[in-house]
């Protein structure tokens, strides 16, 4: 197991290191408004794969160590999600073939349009080609896939700057959908002998019911997932400014960074979960342990994001510097999410995909309401404080349904901890304490941290590779 953690952590470490080197560059020969439009190309692309890959790609992830045909079952789950998008995207571009550029980017462009198209396409079939090598734990290979797309889009940047070309939004979205085609390109060369084969299997509509029955109603809670994650920038987008939006978008991006073990915990968890129910051999105490250590370790990213945020200003242009006060909200709405994980697999074990559905919906209707009044005042933190509260509400509904449908577990201490994060973020956005009270207040946190954990152990080789 841990040869195995090592080699998921490849791709996300490798990102966020090429991310600290790429981020910086973009602020410094790019304006705030381009930053901000490549942040509405990722947002929409993500609600394209949400939205076409109909819950699909989750059945995938549940069904396939219980099915022997797995070019059958990807067969079924990618095609129907390849075709409607096609179809729906070709529908969009006969009503108006200039609406995606305009609405994404406020710019009246083809170009852009179908670029913009291309990116939606490409990263939906990334999606169910990248799971192939997650469920297959072809650990090194998934990092690889995630690692050199992010090296070559630096390459590009690099590029235009070398070359003379225009540092421009064109030159920017172009450079990150270089970046998806070579992923894309990597993904069909590293499981070639994996979707080859499904051209020769019949499409099973049975297991299509099957797969479609689990999935959709995670379409809804799917979508309002999205909601809850790309809300605060919707409200930036139109309520707000670019240069807000391009703040927050590079503050979320360093979040990202700093949350790096999120990505390789949630690549792992839930499939790991799975192969242990579909062994009959689920060890309660060990997912306790495991909530109990991300705890701990979100804690102290948060504490110590706060504690050093001073030297960020130091690193990107001065039209960045709000982002010191900021980066805290900004990491505790995905490390909420990691830690909903650990407490919400039994929504998915005992197949309730409804109730996760419920949880993501509540939630985003907080985090819609908290949107609409905090932007208008603070802007980029109005939108770092609503999404911080409405991840915490969602990671509190996950946890109690799951503990409805599955089994009971202690939470109080959970709770009481993550709200006092919350508490410290947006005392930090809020309250214009001058950068000593900020240390301080940061620094005493830290050691009420190493108080309220002092129990916990490092685990152990042993039970790692139990794991």
């Amino acid at each position: 197991m841990l040869k195995k953690i090592m080699a998921y952590s490849v791709g996300p470490i490798g990102s966020g290191l090429i991310g600290l080197i790429t981020l910086p560059m973009i602020t410094w020969f790019y304006s705030v408004e381009d930053v901000g439009r490549i942040s509405m190309l990722q947002v929409c692309t993500s609600f394209f794969v949400l939205l076409f890959c109909m819950g699909l790609d989750q059945s995938y992830i549940r069904e396939y160590h219980e099915v022997s045909n797995k070019p059958q079952l990807l067969k079924v789950v990618f095609l129907p999600s390849l075709v409607l998008s096609i179809m729906a995207l070709i529908g969009v571009s006969f009503y108006d073939n200039l609406i995606i550029s305009k609405w994404l980017y406020g710019i009246s462009s083809y170009y852009l349009s179908m670029i913009s198209c291309a990116c939606f396409v490409v990263a939906l079939a990334s999606r169910y080609l990248s799971l192939i090598l997650r469920m297959q734990d072809r650990a090194l290979a998934f990092s690889i896939s995630q690692l050199l797309p992010k090296i070559l889009f630096l390459v590009f940047v690099l590029g235009v700057v070398w070359l003379g070309f225009a540092k421009d939004s064109y030159s920017l979205i172009t450079a990150n959908a270089l970046s998806l085609f070579a992923a894309f390109a990597i993904y069909l060369w590293n499981t070639k002998y994996d979707w080859l084969p499904i051209f020769k299997e019949k499409f099973d509509w049975s297991q299509f019911k099957i797969s479609l029955a689990f999935g959709l109603p995670l379409v809804i809670g799917g979508l309002a997932s999205w909601g809850l994650n790309v809300m605060d920038r919707l409200f930036l987008r139109n309520m707000s400014t670019y240069t807000e939006l391009g703040v927050y978008s590079v503050a979320m991006s360093i979040g990202a960074i700093a949350t790096l073990f999120s990505g390789i915990f949630n690549t792992i968890w839930a499939p790991m979960v799975f192969k242990w129910v579909s062994e009959g051999n689920v060890d309660f105490k060990k997912i306790d342990d495991i909530s109990e250590y991300v705890l701990a370790a979100i804690y102290f990213v948060v504490v110590l994001s706060g504690l050093f945020s001073w030297i960020i200003p130091y690193f990107l242009p001065q039209s960045y510097a709000e982002i010191q006060f900021i980066i805290s909200a900004c990491l505790l709405g995905p490390l909420f999410y990691t830690l909903s994980e650990t407490t919400a697999v039994g929504i998915a074990i005992a197949r309730k995909t409804k109730l996760a559905m419920l949880a993501s919906v509540l939630a985003m209707l907080i985090n819609l309401v908290a949107n609409y009044f905090l932007v208008p005042l603070y802007g980029a933190g109005g939108a770092a404080i609503s999404t911080a509260i409405a991840f915490w509400f969602f990671y509190i509904f996950r946890t109690e349904l799951s503990k409805v449908v599955w089994r009971n577990f202690k939470t109080k201490k959970a709770y009481t901890i993550t709200l006092a994060l919350i508490v410290l973020a947006v005392l930090n956005v809020l309250v214009p304490f001058s950068i000593y009270t900020r240390i301080v207040m940061w620094f005493f946190a830290m050691l009420f941290g190493i108080y309220l954990f002092k129990n916990l152990k490092l685990i152990e080789l042993m039970q790692i590779k139990r794991i």
